[in-house]
């Protein structure tokens, strides 16, 4: 798999050069520059799980996470300077769903089907779970709620309030988490098999080296991405919210999706719901509000107001993800189970 995924990338980064100069058709370029994006995130996810083994799991679960929401933050600010605000809030509704139901209920899937019962950290889940609550069910809603009754630019300034809180929370829980209570609650079963030291694949330095180059390439191609959008809406009948929750959620964060699943596979849960659950609290909680205050340098700002469909679906989302891993443990059916539910809030809004 990593030959064709090398092989995309080698392949795919000059066509998309090419294409973008000789403008070949929109549908086209919509698919070489999403299987590109792709490619190239799975160089970034094996850079990233490189560096958590040197690292350690905490550590490369956040990298990962960071690294995999660079690709959809590099979309969506050109989404933003496009005018594009609608795919921009559902292509974050749909990271959220998309790392809770898609990417944690594949690894469980995938991880249960190997291991009948794994485990992980319970005190991070229920940390995490906190976290989860206070970005969508308060700092989510209260905007959705009170922008009913104020106008635009009162809306804009309660956004941009709320964005400030968010990224300062954010900063102070990976403070938390990494500083003052690293190893705090790291525990390990009676029973648990310590596994020999795995070996990188890439050294630190070629792995910054490939996720630095990888970064740039994205930012390239998926600035040509965005003005593919509204004409491959019109060719296949697909709704902005739909090209954003589920097509651009998927490719954006196709190295969370690769690296949970393998890490799940491995049996290494505590990276893989460090890479689900910390993906979703980035997404949540620094990339909305830094691109919220992004948009106030472009011509129109964009409120932190999401649509009733956007916001029932992140809170179900992330009621069922606490319900389910909030125990520290899971199967291949609590997985199925996410799944399920991810199945059917795709074909809602594909239908919408």
């Amino acid at each position: 798999m990593n030959r064709v995924f090398s092989i995309l990338v080698f392949i795919g980064v000059p066509i998309s050069v090419i294409g973008a100069l000789l403008h070949w058709p929109s549908v086209l370029m919509f698919v070489i520059y999403c299987l590109t994006i792709v490619a190239l995130a799975s160089f970034m996810g094996r850079a990233t799980e490189s560096l958590a083994i040197i690292a350690g799991p905490r550590i490369g679960g956040l990298l990962n996470a960071t690294f995999g929401n660079a690709v959809e933050l590099i979309i969506s600010i050109f989404s933003l300077q496009a005018g594009l605000h609608q795919v921009v809030l559902a292509s974050l509704t749909g990271s959220v769903i998309g790392n809770l139901l898609l990417v944690a209920g594949m690894s469980f899937l995938v991880g249960g089907l190997k291991y009948k019962r794994q485990k992980f950290n319970v005190y991070d889940a229920r940390h995490n779970s906190g976290l989860l609550i206070f970005a969508v069910f308060i700092a989510f809603v209260i905007p959705e709620v009170f922008s009913m009754n104020l106008s635009n630019g009162k809306t804009i300034s309660l956004s941009v309030g709320i964005s400030i809180i968010l990224i300062i929370l954010y900063l102070l829980a990976l403070f938390f988490k990494l500083v003052t209570h690293r190893g705090i609650y790291q525990i390990r079963d009676e029973n648990e098999v310590v596994d020999e030291k795995e070996e990188p694949e890439w050294s630190k330095t070629k792995a910054i080296i490939i996720l630095a180059l990888a970064t740039l390439a994205v930012a390239y191609v998926s600035e040509n991405l965005v003005h593919t959008f509204e004409a491959v809406a019109k060719s296949f009948g697909w709704s902005e919210m739909f090209i954003g929750i589920i097509i651009v959620a998927i490719v954006g964060n196709a190295a969370e999706h690769a690296s949970a699943i393998l890490m799940a596979y491995k049996n290494k849960m505590d990276v893989a719901v460090e890479i689900a659950f910390g993906s979703t609290l980035q997404v949540s909680m620094f990339v909305v509000p830094v691109l919220v205050l992004a948009s106030l340098f472009f011509e129109k700002a964009m409120p932190l107001v999401f649509s009733i469909p956007e916001m029932v679906a992140m809170i179900v989302s992330v009621t069922l993800t606490i319900i389910l891993a909030n125990d520290g443990e899971t199967n291949w059916f609590e997985g199925a189970t996410m799944l399920a539910a991810y199945i059917i809030m795709g074909i809602g809004f594909f239908l919408l």
